[in-house]
């Protein structure tokens, strides 16, 4: 769950983005894994779905780190958060996020999608 003010927009680097609506100071917890708002996914369920649901499912979540049983879902606006080589946000702690610089308004939050598979990401681009 997002823990921090944001909006969405258009990216200049995929689809949809996630802004700050205000700064926000390096360190800061931006985002925190909770249960009550993100879905945790059996893999089961996952690899069983087809169609327009897999697909949605494929781009939007991602493994749970600290347990492969199951995917996790975001039920809210930090699933729109995109990819970048040198992001402003770490999710290497796996259920935390942290601003790594200060982040200003306006500018959009990206994680490294590195952190989230064990043998790293590769970009599938728009289905």
């Amino acid at each position: 769950m997002l823990l921090v003010n944001v909006y969405l927009d258009k990216s200049p680097i995929e689809g949809i983005g996630v802004f700050a609506k205000a700064p926000i100071p390096a360190g800061t917890e931006i985002w925190r894994l909770d249960p009550r708002y993100d879905r945790l996914i059996p893999v089961e369920q996952w690899e069983a779905e087809s169609g327009a649901v897999k697909d949605y499912l494929d781009r939007y979540a991602y493994p749970h780190r600290s347990d492969p049983r199951f995917i996790v879902f975001e039920g809210d606006d930090a699933r729109y958060m995109n990819h970048a080589d040198d992001p402003n946000c770490d999710v290497s702690p796996g259920d935390r996020a942290y601003a790594t610089r200060d982040i200003k308004a306006g500018e959009e939050l990206t994680c490294d999608y590195n952190a989230f598979f064990e043998d790293g990401f590769e970009f599938l681009g728009d289905r």
